[in-house]
C-alpha cells in the first residue's frame, strides 16, 4: 500500500459524545491509547485548523499486523489448514506482506490518530483528512507508518475579567392585571363547561370535525376534536373561521397543513362545527379559595397570587440579564467559528431527515443567512461557557444531571426512564452533561454581575443563581431554552452547541455519567409526577373534588 490522501470515519471526542454510531469505534481505540507511542507534531493553520503529523514506529504498528494475520487466516483456504490456521508465511505467499500491511494500517490508523490527539491536547471538532506519507517496507519489514492529519479544533481563547461585568434592565413591577391575569388561570382550571344555543365567540370551546383536501382531493380529516378559540393551537385561519358558527356549521378555510405526509402544503380545510361550549368561572370567595389551595381565605390565595407575580417579573428580569451578560462575553471575546460546523448544520437543516416538513418556501438564502448567524451564536457561547465552566471548576452532580434529564424528557412528553435508555443508547449523555455545565458557568457569570434596572435601582438575583449549597445554576438559566423563539432556531443553537467541546468535561462528570442511567432509573419513580396541563372538556366539567395539598406553583419564567 502506497502513501496516498484519505477521509476516514474517526469520531472527535465532540461527536462521539452525540453520536451513537461512533461510540463503539471511539470506545475500541481509546483502549488502546496508553499503549500506542507515537511521535507527534502539530501545526497551527489558522485558529481553528490544525495539521498534525503523526510517525508510528515498526513495533507500535506489530500487534495491529498480527490482528491482520489473524484476520487474513479465517479468510483463506489453504489445503492441508484449518481456517484461522495458515501460518503466516503462507499467507504471504497468497495476499502478499503489502496487504497485510495495508489492513494492519487501516485497523489501526483511528487508534493512532486518537493517540496524537490525546498526546497534543486538542479538541477535534471536524473529520480528520488523512494523508498517509509513509509505510513500512514489505519487503524488508522495517520502516514506519507516518500519515498527516488536517482537522478543525475548537479554538483556544483567553478569558477576559468577567467578575462585576454591569448590565442594566427593565424596571418591573407586578400590576393588579397581573394578578388577576393569574387568578382567572387558577378559575378555569375549575371551571365548567356548558353548552350554549349561540354562534361561537373568542374563549368557546367547541367540538369539531376536520377535512383537508388537496386541490380537490381529501389527504386527511379528524373527527370530535376539542378546540378553544383563540388557543391557536391547531391551524392558522382556524379561529377566524370558526368564530359566529353554531352548532351544525361548517365553513371551509384555506391554510397550511402543519404535519403529516402534505406539512407545509397549501390545503383547503372543512370544519364543521358540532357543539359550542362556554366555561363558567367560580366566583373568587374563600370556598373557592380552600378548593383551590392551602389557603383559608380569599385574601390569602391573591396575596400569594402577588407574591408568585412579582417573583415572576423577578424572573423576567433575570432572564433579561442572563442574555446581557453572554451579550457582553461574546462582545469581550472573540471566537473564530470553523467553516465546518456552520456547514454541517446547514446540511443537516435544509437536507436531513426532517426537511421536507418544513415546506417548500424553506431554503431561502433568508433563511440560510438566519441559521449561519444562530449557529455561529451557539458556538461562540458554547466554548465561552466551557472556558468558564473550566475556570472556575464547575462540576455536574448525579442529581443535577437527573434533574435535567426528568426536565427535558417532560419537555419531549416522554418518561424519564424512556428518555434516559435513549440519551445512553444514542450516545448523548456526555453531551447533556457538557449542556448542564454550562448552564451552571452562566449562572456563575450572571451571580457575578452587577445588575441594574434603567432608574438605577440594584436587582438582587441571587435568589435565582444560588443553590442552596452555592453551586447550583437554577431557574433563570434554566428558562433560556425553554423560551426559545423559533423551531429552526433552537435546532440551529442544539446542534452547533453539540459541537464544541464535550471532552472538556469528562474529567469532572466521569462518575456522574457512568451512574446516569442507574441513578434515573430509581429517581424516575418519585419524578413522574402529572405536569399541570390543560383540563378537558370531561374535567372541567366536573369541578376538582377535593383541595390540593399544596398552594399553588411558582410560575416560572420557562412556563
Amino acid at each position: 500500500m502506497g502513501a496516498g490522501s484519505r477521509r476516514f470515519n474517526s469520531c472527535h471526542p465532540d461527536s462521539a459524545a452525540r453520536r451513537g454510531s461512533c461510540r463503539a469505534l471511539q470506545n475500541h481505540s481509546q483502549s488502546f491509547q496508553e499503549s500506542y507511542a507515537v511521535k507527534s507534531a502539530v501545526e497551527t493553520l489558522s485558529p481553528t485548523r490544525v495539521k498534525l503529523a503523526v510517525e508510528v514506529p515498526l513495533e507500535e504498528l506489530k500487534p495491529n499486523i498480527d490482528e491482520a494475520y489473524k484476520t487474513i487466516a479465517t479468510q483463506v483456504q489453504v489445503p492441508g489448514f484449518r481456517k484461522g490456521k495458515v501460518p503466516q508465511q503462507l499467507i504471504d505467499q497468497r495476499v502478499g506482506r503489502g496487504y497485510v500491511i495495508e489492513t494492519a494500517v487501516n485497523d489501526g490508523l483511528n487508534g493512532f490518530y486518537q493517540a496524537a490527539v490525546q498526546e497534543m491536547g486538542i479538541r477535534p471538532l471536524s473529520r480528520p483528512e488523512v494523508e498517509i506519507t509513509e509505510v513500512p517496507d514489505p519487503a524488508k519489514k522495517e520502516g514506519q507508518l507516518a500519515f498527516t492529519v488536517e482537522l478543525d479544533i475548537r479554538p483556544e481563547i483567553d478569558l477576559p475579567e468577567y467578575r462585576g461585568i454591569e448590565v442594566t434592565v427593565q424596571p418591573v413591577e407586578a400590576s393588579d392585571e397581573d394578578i388577576e391575569k393569574a387568578m382567572d388561570e387558577l378559575r378555569g382550571r375549575f371551571g365548567t363547561l356548558s353548552p350554549v344555543d349561540r354562534p361561537a365567540k373568542d374563549g368557546d370551546f367547541l367540538t369539531i370535525d376536520l377535512t383537508a383536501s388537496v386541490e380537490g382531493e381529501e389527504v386527511d380529516s379528524a373527527q370530535d376534536l376539542s378546540y378553544q378559540i383563540g388557543s391557536g393551537t391547531m391551524l392558522e385561519g382556524m379561529d377566524e373561521a370558526v368564530t359566529g358558527l353554531s352548532d351544525d356549521e361548517s365553513a371551509v378555510f384555506e391554510t397550511k397543513l402543519a404535519g403529516g405526509e402534505y406539512a407545509g402544503v397549501d390545503a383547503q380545510v372543512k370544519i364543521l362545527v358540532k357543539a359550542v361550549k362556554e366555561r363558567e368561572l367560580p366566583e373568587v370567595d374563600d370556598e373557592f379559595a380552600q378548593l383551590a389551595s392551602e389557603f383559608d381565605t380569599a385574601d390569602e390565595l391573591r396575596a400569594d397570587l402577588a407574591k408568585q407575580a412579582s417573583e415572576s417579573k423577578l424572573m423576567d428580569q433575570g432572564v433579561e440579564a442572563r442574555d446581557l451578560v453572554l451579550d457582553k462575553l461574546v462582545e469581550l471575546i472573540q471566537v473564530p467559528v470553523p467553516q465546518s460546523v456552520v456547514e454541517e448544520q446547514l446540511e443537516q437543516h435544509f437536507n436531513g431527515e426532517n426537511a421536507h416538513s418544513a415546506g417548500e418556501d424553506h431554503d431561502t438564502e433568508e433563511h440560510r443567512a438566519e441559521i449561519r448567524t444562530n449557529t455561529e451564536r451557539a458556538f461562540q457561547n458554547e466554548v465561552i461557557l466551557d472556558s468558564v465552566a473550566e475556570k472556575e471548576e464547575v462540576g455536574v452532580s448525579q442529581s443535577e444531571l437527573i434533574d435535567y434529564i426528568v426536565s427535558t424528557a417532560g419537555q419531549y412528553g416522554m418518561e424519564p426512564n424512556q428518555f434516559a435508555q435513549m440519551l445512553d443508547q444514542s450516545g448523548q449523555v456526555q453531551m447533556i452533561v457538557g449542556e448542564v455545565r454550562r448552564r451552571k458557568a452562566l449562572a456563575k457569570v450572571l451571580e457575578y454581575a452587577t445588575v441594574t434596572d434603567t432608574t438605577g435601582a440594584a436587582v438582587d438575583l441571587s435568589e435565582f443563581v444560588r443553590g442552596e449549597d452555592d453551586e447550583d445554576a437554577t431557574s433563570i438559566v434554566d428558562a433560556a431554552d425553554a423560551s426559545d423563539e423559533a423551531d429552526d432556531m433552537e435546532a440551529s443553537a442544539t446542534d452547533a452547541g453539540d459541537t464544541a467541546t464535550a471532552d472538556a468535561t469528562a474529567a469532572d462528570t466521569a462518575e456522574s455519567t457512568e451512574q446516569t442511567e442507574e441513578a434515573t432509573e430509581e429517581s424516575a419513580a418519585a419524578a413522574q409526577e402529572p405536569a399541570a396541563t390543560e383540563q378537558t372538556e370531561e374535567a372541567a366539567e366536573k369541578p376538582a373534588a377535593e383541595k390540593p395539598k399544596k398552594k399553588p406553583a411558582k410560575k416560572k419564567a420557562a412556563e
